[in-house]
């Protein structure tokens, strides 16, 4: 006998509000600038231009006439064809539910500025690289003239690519599914899409995955059978190298698992590394951080960001609306509604970064005012505590951002680390520690160069209490080589 039961079980799920801010919050400035051209392409709501002049040329050209009024429905229902969505009720839903007027404050546009104490013609303008990963992605995505709602799953899986090309594991196919109210085939359907991009193998969940990919991609006349085969039902064995085992498991002989294992060896294992390689020559910081008048100034680095408003021209069309056809109504709506979603997601994504990084500079002040040799011990909780957010909130931020000081350009990672407390009751952080542990080993004698032990010996006679095994992975760390292959020859 079959019995039913019942349960209940609370289940959170994030708005279209949260999945844009957080998408925002992780991307730094070159990626954002990119997010902000599509954006201004899937939306002709939004416009980039000064408001004033653009506001005055507006008026002039708008005229409440029927001759115009047509001509504005023909252009949309030209648009709402190439734009159809499958997820058109969940759109109607937001609308009943939320006040837009109360939602946005009136933040109808978004200027992105560069810091006040700055001249323009001061302003030195960074070396500008070529395509980012995710905006050569993005490109090829475009190319595939998706319906929007499956446009936005696509960039969302780009968005979520880790630097070595893989889809961050915490971010799920059934996660995206569930973002985006579709099913986990749908969005499967649009990452197989994207893994057959150039690099091939790009988004890929696991190493098996990206390999596979790869093989099957270029499989064309069976070719590559044999190390498909390996890859998806032996995989292990492939992995601890028991090729004997492989052979005697598939029926085949060690010869052709040998070949096998050649052609897979040549595949690309980090299809996004590449890209990341060339980013690293060409670090645009996000944030500018500097003494002005005896002060840290804080600012965001937006020199090359377009400002964005809704455009005056159709929210004249919207007030109009009885003018309008149903359908153009209907899809004139959702795309200023998007478009204030996006706007205010602009804001608070400024407000958030700022925030962030004022607690940054509060916390590490000895660092900005005097230098590098004066930073603390800190931790993401340290940060999130202060301004009462999320640690998730934070990491988003820090991440692949980075910062312009007066003494260089660092990474925001650079400023977390963990400390450790000296003989004298003084916390030290551990990337003092590990300078010095660099400064110990460059100036050993070549000849006679010092083991973890000894090293560990040092550091404890100079008032930092640190075992031999700590030693070594700091040594590790620092690409630093064992003693015995320090040793001058």
């Amino acid at each position: 006998m079959v019995r039913l039961t019942q349960q209940l079980s609370l289940e959170q799920r994030l708005t279209p509000q949260q999945i844009l801010l957080s998408t925002l919050l992780q991307l730094p400035m070159l990626s954002l600038e990119q997010k902000i051209k599509t954006e201004l392409e899937l939306n002709p709501v939004l416009e980039e231009s000064d408001e004033l002049e653009e506001i005055q040329d507006e008026e002039l050209e708008i005229e409440e006439n029927a001759e115009e009024v047509e001509e504005i429905q023909e252009e949309f229902e030209q648009l709402e064809e190439n734009n159809k969505s499958e997820e058109e009720e969940m759109y109607e839903e937001v609308e009943e539910d939320i006040n837009w007027e109360d939602l946005i404050n009136d933040e109808s546009t978004y200027e992105l500025k560069m810091p006040s104490q700055k001249d323009e013609d001061e302003y030195e303008r960074p070396e500008v690289y070529h395509a980012t990963m995710a905006e050569y992605l993005l490109n090829q995505l475009r190319l595939l003239n998706l319906q929007e709602d499956d446009f936005r799953i696509g960039e969302y899986i780009i968005y979520n690519l880790r630097d070595d090309g893989y889809l961050d594991p915490e971010v799920t196919v059934e996660n995206i599914a569930q973002i985006f109210n579709v099913t986990p085939e749908h969005v499967e359907r649009i990452l197989k899409m994207i893994q057959q991009f150039d690099p091939v193998g790009i988004a890929a969940r696991n190493l098996q995955e990206c390999l596979l990919v790869q093989l099957e991609a270029k499989n064309e006349n069976g070719e590559y059978d044999t190390a498909i085969r390996i890859l998806k039902e032996d995989y292990e064995d492939f992995v601890n190298k028991r090729y004997e085992k492989i052979a005697e498991k598939l029926d085949i002989s060690l010869d052709e698992v040998k070949k096998a294992v050649h052609e897979i060896s040549r595949l690309n294992p980090k299809p996004g590394e590449g890209f990341w390689d060339v980013r690293q020559n060409y670090v645009i910081p996000d944030f500018i951080v500097e003494k002005v008048d005896d002060e840290l100034v804080i600012s965001l680095n937006e020199w090359n960001m377009p400002g964005l408003r809704i455009s005056p021209h159709y929210l004249k069309l919207l007030s109009q609306a009885r003018k309008l056809g149903k359908d153009v109504r209907k899809f004139l709506r959702k795309k200023v509604e998007s478009a204030r979603w996006f706007l205010m997601a602009l804001h608070q994504r400024r407000a958030t970064m700022l925030k962030v990084m004022h607690a940054i500079v509060e916390k590490q002040k000895d660092f900005f005012e005097k230098g590098p040799e004066h930073i603390k011990p800190m931790i993401m909780k340290d940060i999130a505590d202060m301004i009462g957010m999320d640690i998730s909130t934070v990491s988003r931020v820090v991440n692949g951002k980075y910062v312009q000081t007066d003494y260089g350009v660092f990474e925001l990672k650079y400023f977390f680390n963990e400390g450790m407390e000296t003989a004298d009751g003084e916390e030290v952080s551990t990337l003092k520690i590990k300078e010095r542990l660099k400064e110990i080993i460059e100036n050993e004698d070549p000849n006679k160069p010092y083991s973890d032990e000894k090293l560990a010996e040092i550091l404890n006679k100079e008032g930092i209490p640190i075992a031999r095994r700590t030693v070594a992975k700091y040594r590790e760390q620092l690409g630093i080589p064992i003693a015995r292959l320090r040793r001058k020859i």
